[in-house]
């Protein structure tokens, strides 16, 4: 099978000849191992691939990180980089204070004036199933402009300010979802980390009533195109995940190990293709190859009947050595 084929049976559950493999190198990996990094992927090539983009279309840029210092996102709002390669934190919010809104515009430009021909013919050219990049986070996003602490005070108060800057942000997803849903590629990526270790990181009333409909919208249209949804979410997001299922993603990504396994498979099983992972809270910085091995067999025992519904994914961060995420691709070939 070719890796787009393999994704393809995973996510319809129509018997893979492997669990596909998608490994996600954070920054650090890809600037500072990239020898390392190039050596595993010969051995346990990714079945995924993501079009290259078109200048200025990412508000992430990788160099952006390669050394400590402060930039300004595409919103306005300013990032610290506080260690080489670690994905920095918003110190200067653009809209700290509400008046700001009040003259206040998403970058339009980045979605506008998108030419996505180099895209399609990345993918047209690639056998990999073609994901695109991450397209819609509305709730991170709500915090890069706000701050953290003031978007959960705004919800939390129901400030009218909150619901109409959460409106002015879904326009501008559902314009960036649109575009990839008429790319050429074969799935679109959703994500927000809406989970602290043990619980939802807001009342799940609130998560249904104000970001559950949003992610409807860019489900919708990306199944319109006929496309698979990929969704992440970091944290224990057991409260949400039937709502997820419900909504119509495909595939989550999400922290297995901050929640019960088990009680996900009996739940969820045959109805949506767990993307991953493995725990890099413990076992990948801390555990050794035969710590790996046993966590990835929980996930298989738990999830894998060998008719898909799993991919085998993980991420590989600074903390982490080269043996254990080799352990990990290995784990799901024996």
């Amino acid at each position: 099978m070719t890796g787009r084929e393999r994704v393809r049976a995973a996510l319809t559950h129509t018997t893979p000849d492997q669990a596909p493999r998608n490994l996600w190198a954070l920054p650090y990996i890809s600037l500072f191992r990239k020898d390392e990094l190039d050596e595993l992927l010969s051995l346990y090539p990714s079945d995924f691939g993501q079009p290259e983009l078109s200048p200025g279309s990412s508000d992430t840029g990788l160099q952006r990180l390669a050394q400590p210092g402060s930039y300004t996102d595409d919103w306005g709002s300013v990032w610290e980089v506080g260690e080489p390669g670690i994905i920095g934190e918003v110190k200067s919010p653009a809209l700290a204070e509400w008046p700001a809104l009040a003259t206040f515009q998403p970058p339009w430009e980045l979605v506008r004036d998108r030419d996505l021909a180099h895209a399609n013919r990345n993918c047209a050219s690639s056998d990999s199933f073609m994901l695109s990049p991450a397209c819609a986070r509305p709730f991170e996003r709500l915090q890069f402009l706000r701050g953290t602490e003031n978007t959960f005070i705004d919800l939390a108060d129901r400030r009218p300010e909150i619901f109409k800057l959460t409106e002015m942000i879904h326009e501008f997803y559902l314009a960036d979802v649109r575009n990839w849903a008429r790319s050429e590629v074969d799935g679109v990526f959703l994500m927000d980390d809406w989970g602290a270790n043990n619980a939802l990181l807001i009342d799940p009333k609130i998560w249904r009533e104000i970001f559950k409909p949003l992610y409807r919208d860019y489900c919708d249209l990306i199944h319109a195109a006929g496309k698979f949804v990929f969704f992440h979410s970091d944290g224990n997001i057991e409260a949400i995940y039937g709502d997820l299922v419900e909504i119509g993603v495909d595939a989550i990504n999400s922290q297995l190990f901050c929640m019960n396994i088990e009680e996900l498979a009996k739940r969820y099983k045959g109805r949506i293709t767990f993307w991953g992972e493995i725990d890099r809270q413990h076992v990948l910085p801390f555990g050794s190859p035969d710590d790996v091995r046993a966590a990835v067999r929980r996930v298989r025992n738990a999830l894998d009947d060998g008719t898909g519904g799993v991919i085998a994914q993980c991420e590989w961060g600074k903390d982490n050595s080269k043996d254990n995420i080799e352990a990990v691709f290995r784990a799901w070939l024996d």
